[in-house]
C-alpha cells in the first residue's frame, strides 16, 4: 500500500490529481480518502462537482467533519465509483485497515486529499497500517 498526501481545495485540484496517479499506477485500486475543507468545499460552493471529479478513484471515502454545511450523502448518491460518508477519523482509518487488507500482496494506493490536518489522519493511519 502506498499512501499519498495531496492539497485538495477545489474540484479541479482533485480531479487533476486522481487523472494524474491514475495515469502512474493504472489498473491498480486507488483509495481516495477526502475531507471537504476549504471555506467554498465547507459552504457546498463545489458540491454538485464533487462526485464526478472522483471518478478516476476506486473508491473514495469522505469524511463529513463536524460544522460542515451540507450532507455528503447527495455526492455519494450520485458517485460512479464506490463511496462512503464517515463521520470520525477513527471510521475512515478502520476502513482504511481493511482496504489495505483487501489488497495485501497488491499493489494498491491511498490518496488523502484535504487542505488541512485532517485530525492527524496522515500519522494516525501509518501507526494504525503498521499495528
Amino acid at each position: 500500500i502506498k499512501i499519498y498526501d495531496d492539497f485538495a481545495h477545489h474540484p479541479t485540484a482533485i480531479e487533476t490529481t486522481l487523472a494524474g496517479l491514475r495515469a502512474q499506477v493504472g489498473d491498480e485500486p486507488i483509495l481516495a480518502v477526502m475531507e471537504p475543507r476549504s471555506n467554498t468545499m465547507r459552504l457546498g460552493s463545489h458540491k454538485g462537482l464533487l462526485a464526478d471529479v472522483t471518478a478516476k478513484a476506486s473508491q473514495v471515502y469522505w469524511y463529513q467533519p463536524a460544522g460542515l454545511d451540507w450532507d455528503l450523502h447527495s455526492v455519494v448518491e450520485h458517485s460512479a465509483v464506490p463511496a462512503n460518508v464517515y463521520a470520525s477519523v477513527e471510521s475512515v482509518i478502520h476502513s482504511v485497515k481493511a482496504f489495505a487488507a483487501e489488497n495485501q500482496g497488491k499493489a494498491a494506493h491511498v490518496l488523502i486529499m484535504s487542505n488541512g490536518g485532517f485530525e492527524g489522519i496522515h500519522t494516525r493511519m501509518l501507526q494504525a497500517l503498521q499495528g
